[in-house]
């Protein structure tokens, strides 16, 4: 079962929840950064408004452990959130020294610093000076060529994982000197100075990396791109031998953000709508599970939906039909158009029917079992809704209609 929760109409660029699961900060698309308190009906009220940007909110992290929040924006700035005693927030100054948009934010798993990725072809990597009482911010450059899209933190704190608009992923050493303890030795690599290249992997047909993920044990990469792939990649233990990579065609739109939720499961959604599930079989082939989406109305589908799936376009007649209504204002002997494959009339108009009515923009580890592995994930997108997904729902049954997909 999901739970879904329309914050408002207006596209929601990224979310992030407290420690405690009872507030959630969302970017409705604007330089505005919205705070909503559960409230005691179960649903959400808004209670606070950080205002400190000038242009769209791009990311938000919400550190789980110090309670402070990271906040990325078009204008080129960085700031943190503290609480303040009386429940409000108190913004800190992030000196990041970037010529072009901030684009993504994610707290190192330690918290004591952050990074941010810019259209700058920049990733600055940021810590406290507790005698200025600001963060300052320290560059990562080379080989970055384009816009840095999306970032994730290995567990030790020290690599740093991006996706680029160069169609390459990239895994960098962000060793701090004073800051990080001594890395252990992992397979990404041993002697580890600020701005070390451990790995660079292209997307199979240069799409643009949209998302990058690191393994619970930080032992595998996983990132998608625009070409409608995701691929793993697993180092190798002993130096000098290349990189074990295996990508994942999609019979679906390109994922914009992803999720390990186990060492051998990951969860991804974007452009289709919904929130699909990746598994490791024990022969050792990742492949497509599952969609976490049933339908909004409870109706099973297969994931993809066939020839016909949700947010694909084609040259069948109904399609065609559909455009000369559009484009014409008019339907074909007057008559009420049917519902087209992958959406059902209401007296409002159509919708899809998935959860989502629009891409998923953001999709995140929600709550925790007694193992350490992720039970929930929670998704907001472009339709102004929250949702939160139990990671062991959804329609299992994918293989007839993946095999039917003309892509």
């Amino acid at each position: 079962m999901s739970e879904i929760y329309q914050l408002t109409s207006a596209p929601l660029t990224a979310h992030a929840f407290n420690p405690t699961r009872s507030q959630v900060a969302v970017s409705p698309n604007t330089s505005e950064v919205h705070i909503y308190s559960k409230d005691t009906a179960g649903g959400w009220a808004l209670s606070d408004t950080l205002t400190d940007h000038d242009k769209l909110v791009t990311s938000i992290d919400w550190a789980p452990n110090s309670n402070r929040i990271v906040t990325c924006s078009h204008d080129r700035n960085a700031y943190v959130w503290n609480p303040t005693p009386s429940g409000g927030w108190t913004p800190t100054l992030v000196l990041l020294r970037l010529n072009r948009s901030a684009t993504y934010a994610r707290w190192s798993p330690n918290e004591e610093k952050f990074a941010v990725a810019s259209g700058a072809r920049t990733i600055a990597v940021c810590q406290f000076d507790a005698e200025s009482d600001w963060w300052v911010a320290k560059h990562i450059k080379k080989p970055l060529r384009t816009t840095v899209l999306g970032l994730d933190w290995h567990p030790n704190s020290v690599l740093l994982a991006s996706g680029s608009a160069d169609g390459v992923a990239r895994v960098f050493s962000a060793y701090m000197k004073g800051v990080d303890s001594k890395p252990e030795p992992t397979p990404w690599g041993e002697r580890l100075p600020f701005n070390t290249v451990c790995g660079e992997f292209a997307s199979p047909s240069g799409g643009w990396v949209h998302a990058v993920a690191f393994s619970p044990s930080g032992e595998a990469l996983a990132f998608a791109s625009h070409d409608s792939t995701i691929t793993l990649v697993y180092p190798s233990p002993n130096a000098g031998e290349p990189a074990t990579i295996i990508p994942i065609p999609l019979p679906s739109l390109p994922l914009l953000s992803l999720v390990f939720t186990t060492e051998t499961t990951i969860i991804g959604a974007g452009h289709d709508c919904q929130p699909y599930l990746f598994t490791l079989s024990s022969s050792g082939e990742w492949s497509l599970t599952k969609s976490l989406d049933s339908g909004a109305s409870g109706e099973k589908k297969a994931v993809g939906g066939g020839g016909g799936a949700v947010g694909r376009l084609n040259n069948s007649a109904a399609f065609q039909a559909f455009r000369q209504a559009d484009s014409r204002g008019v339907v074909a002997g007057g008559q009420q158009a049917a519902a087209q494959p992958g959406t059902r009339l209401t007296q409002s108009g159509t919708e899809l029917l998935t959860v989502h009515q629009n891409s998923v923009s953001s999709i995140r580890a929600y709550s925790y079992g007694s193992g350490g592995d992720v039970e929930k994930v929670s998704s907001s997108g472009v339709d102004g809704r929250l949702v939160i997904w139990d990671v062991d729902g959804g329609v299992a049954a994918v293989g007839a209609g993946v095999g039917k997909l003309g892509i």
